[in-house]
């Protein structure tokens, strides 16, 4: 297929019932989404949009030297705001993959999300996420990491079968942590959208299960760690770290 031209997009919402205004906690010297914002500039894939739901947002993405636009404060998911977004940016269709960073991973390295455009040069692929290999035996069985079953296509590279807040698949061998980082194809993204929240993702409160139960194809790239998301106070002060001498680290 022909090279693909991407936009990053990062969806951010001042409400969070765990973390309030999280968007713009302070982490070395800069609010969280513009952290977020750089690392995915970093990544120098494609231009770097934030799709923000308050003003307040938009003004320190913008004072920052970035750009965001304001969406809609009432979408149910991220997925809805980034198209949101996606339309009003690009209506004539140029860029044609979308890559979704969220907007709670400040130390995400750039070449994570590299990695996830690189099952989308296949064009059998509608979506492209990642993983990794759990090693933490408490991860095994906690329901808020979710696994990945995959079928192996290549070394790193997996076709997703499904996915699940279960210890699956059973039997001996590795569990792979899903990450919530996704490239979409954007006829993909547009289809997604539009669909109904599906039985299984409903159980599973897992919005990927929708796309799998409309028999679009994910697949799965294998990194070497799991970003830090940043949902309590807690992973605030972990993300403060991190970057306490101005650059991520493990």
């Amino acid at each position: 297929m022909d090279a693909v031209n991407p936009l990053v997009l990062i969806p951010a919402r001042l409400a969070s019932t765990r973390l309030p205004r999280k968007p713009l906690a302070d982490i070395a010297g800069a609010p969280m989404i513009v952290q977020v914002w750089r690392r995915a500039c970093e990544a120098d894939v494609g231009e770097v949009v934030v799709a923000a739901d308050s003003v307040e947002i938009v003004d320190v993405v913008t004072s920052a030297g970035g750009r965001a636009v304001l969406t809609n404060p009432d979408h149910p998911s991220g997925s809805d705001r980034i198209f949101e977004a996606l339309c009003r940016i690009d209506p004539d269709g140029r860029h044609d993959v979308i890559v979704n960073v969220q907007g709670d991973l400040p130390t995400i390295d750039p070449e994570t999300v590299r990695a996830a455009l690189a099952p989308l040069l296949d064009p059998a692929v509608d979506i492209a996420t990642l993983a990794t290999v759990i090693r933490r035996e408490e991860e095994r069985d906690d329901p808020n990491v979710v696994k990945v079953v995959g079928a192996e296509l290549s070394p790193g590279r997996l076709r997703a079968l499904y996915f699940t807040r279960a210890t699956a698949p059973w039997g001996d061998g590795p569990l792979l942590h899903h990450i919530g980082l996704y490239a979409y194809r954007r006829a993909a993204l547009t289809r997604f959208v539009g669909l109904k929240p599906s039985p299984l993702e409903l159980r599973e409160r897992l919005e990927q299960l929708r796309a799998l139960e409309a028999g679009m194809r994910i697949d799965v790239m294998l990194v070497d760690t799991v970003p830090l998301g940043v949902d309590t106070p807690h992973d605030l002060e972990r993300a403060r770290a991190a970057l306490s001498d101005g650059k991520p680290r493990a």
